[in-house]
Formats: C-alpha cells, structure tokens, sequence
C-alpha cells in the first residue's frame, strides 16, 4: 500500500532530494499530496503552472504501480509529469494513460552561478507595470504560462530600451523553498539578440538564487536558443514529458 508523505523531509528523503519533485510539492502547500510506494514517488499539487500536476519520481514499475490507484483518487484533470523516459516507460505500461508531449526541466544549484550581481541594467517591476508587462508578452510569448494575474506568478522583473519601454521580461513564478523558479522570459521581437534576454535572465535568477538552494525554469524542446542562453548561464537539462488519462 502506498504511504502518506507528510512532510517536506520526508519526501526529499523519498525522492533523494530531486529538485523536480520539491518543486512539484510546493512546499506541501494547500492542497498537495504525496505517496511513495516501494521505489516510486508520486505528488499531486493543484493548479502548478496553471495545470494540476502529479509529478513522478523512480523506477517505472514502482511508479506504474503507484499511479494504478492515485489516478482514481486524484481524478482526471491531473497531468503526469517525470522525466521522459520514466513519463514514456510508465505510459507504455498502462492502458488508461496517453502521451501529451515533451519538454525541458532546466536546473542549477544556486552556488553555481557565479556571475557579477547585481545585473545592471534589470530591475523588479511594480503592478502599475503589469500592463506593459502583458502587452509585451502579447507580441512576444503569447503563449507563455506566466502573465501578470496568474495564480502563483509572484513578481515581474524587467529591462528597458532608451525609450523608456520594456525590451524583455521575467517571471519570479511557482518559486517554493528549496527551488527559485523562473517563468514568462521574453524580449521584444524587434530587439533580440542584442542581450536584453539574457540580462533580465541573470538578474532574476540571481535574485532567486540568494534565496533559494536551487534555481529552475522550464522551456519547450524546440527552442535552441533559449536552452543554449540558459546553459550559457549554467544550467542544466533534463527532459521531461506529461501525460493524461485517456478521455481527459
């Protein structure tokens, strides 16, 4: 029978300390719940990145195993989500679970960024700037999961052109204790490649990274060139894939 996880201690003794599933407990915040079962591991947490996620962790026998029950209990609007090939693993097991699509966890331990901090030329941004902040990510990242008035985006970080606009934007979003994460990174289409992007980057997972043991973002396999900037800022990727109940 799975066992209740109770505390945060707990779970990072299940999970040998993964960033990823610390992340997905949210510090066991309302509403989070968390089995282990043999060599798996499982959280639910409502409304993270603005979706229900069961997050996954171990052996993919053990973690099937889990999910045959949890899924019932947990109900159909939640997402699995683990690394890929435990995610692929765990679906070509089950007959009730299909794919959804794949993506990239990217994570570095705070003590690993060593550039200059301050960043010049970045700040936090108030809520009167909130406006700019989604017009920007209108033009920019329509489809970012981060935009000013979602549930769990905390604050804005921003860099200006001469004229005073906002060039680029970053979110403090979905940060828990032990892991800073960022979200909603965008620069102006007419402006990029000229290090806006990365500037507002640096300073915001600087800020986090003062406060947090671990920094980590999420960004879509396809786009090169923000994984080869995030790596170039010392992070690393690991990738990740979702799936669902069949129906759901």
């Amino acid at each position: 029978m799975p066992v209740r996880l109770r505390d945060v201690a707990q779970l990072a003794r299940a999970c040998s300390g993964d960033a990823l599933v610390l992340w997905g407990a949210q510090a066991m915040g309302p509403g989070v719940r968390a089995w282990a079962l043999e060599q798996a591991v499982a959280v639910a947490c409502p409304g993270l990145n603005r979706r229900d996620r069961l997050t996954v962790y171990g052996q993919a026998d053990a973690v099937g195993a889990l999910l045959e029950g949890l899924l019932e209990e947990v109900g159909p609007s939640y997402r699995v989500m683990g690394e890929r090939k435990l995610v692929e693993q765990v679906v070509a097991r089950s007959a009730r679970l299909r794919p959804l699509g794949v993506f990239e966890w990217m994570e570095a331990a705070a003590s690993a960024l060593t550039w200059p901090r301050p960043e010049a030329g970045a700040e936090w941004l108030g809520s009167a700037e909130e406006g700019q902040v989604a017009a920007l990510l209108a033009r920019a990242a329509p489809g970012s999961w981060a935009a000013p008035g979602v549930a769990g985006v905390r604050r804005w970080a921003g860099v200006r052109g001469q004229d005073g606009h906002l060039v680029a934007v970053a979110a403090d979003a979905w940060s828990c204790a032990q892991v800073g994460f960022v979200a909603g990174v965008a620069t102006a289409p007419a402006v990029r490649g000229r290090g806006h992007g990365g500037r507002v980057c640096r300073f915001v997972l600087g800020e986090l990274a003062a406060a947090h043991e671990r920094v980590a973002l999420m960004v879509d396999t396809g786009n090169h060139a923000a994984i080869a900037l995030y790596e170039r800022l010392g992070l690393r990727g690991r990738p990740l894939a979702a799936a669902a109940l069949e129906g759901a």
